[in-house]
């Protein structure tokens, strides 16, 4: 892969990466919220916003995040599996994916705060859980990226 090409690749895969860290920490941010409101009505909001971010950022900046990383796996000397820091950050992007994919339920907890009805406390605890598994997650690839651990995997 030219230099040049290579470099720009890179810049779109941290601007991604990051800016998928920023998402994800604002939905933290607004579910906590939520959970924590005796106002009902802002509870009900932050739950109906955060569709908009997950598919407004969190699906195009993980799918970006995917696709450059991969290019750049493929295309550079570190390889999409000869390392095992760019193996693991590749299944935690994946992983990512998938919790948000299949735990994450903002429309459904939406749905149980409408009319300013209160939602199931540990319900509520649980989105808070799916988020924070996926900054966590998210926090441990951008460590990987930067002290990049030299075990190979073959």
């Amino acid at each position: 892969m030219a230099p040049r090409i290579r470099k720009t690749l890179l810049v779109i895969h941290i601007v991604a990466s990051v800016a998928l860290v920023g998402e994800v920490w604002g939905l933290v941010a607004l579910n906590t919220a939520a959970t924590l409101s005796k106002d009902l009505d802002l509870a009900h909001t932050a739950y109906r916003l955060m569709p908009t971010l997950v598919f407004a950022g969190g699906i195009p900046l993980s799918l970006t995040a995917l696709a450059t990383g991969i290019t750049l796996g493929l295309g550079s000397h570190w390889g999409l599996i000869r390392h095992y820091w760019v193996a693991v950050k590749l299944v935690l992007l994946v992983a990512v994916i998938c919790v948000g994919m299949f735990l994450f339920d903002p429309e459904g907890m939406a749905a149980a705060t409408a009319g300013a009805r209160q939602a199931v406390a540990a319900r509520q605890w649980g989105q808070v859980a799916v988020l924070g598994t996926q900054i966590a997650m998210l926090l441990i690839a951008t460590a990987l990226s930067v002290f990049k651990p030299r075990w190979k995997l073959r």
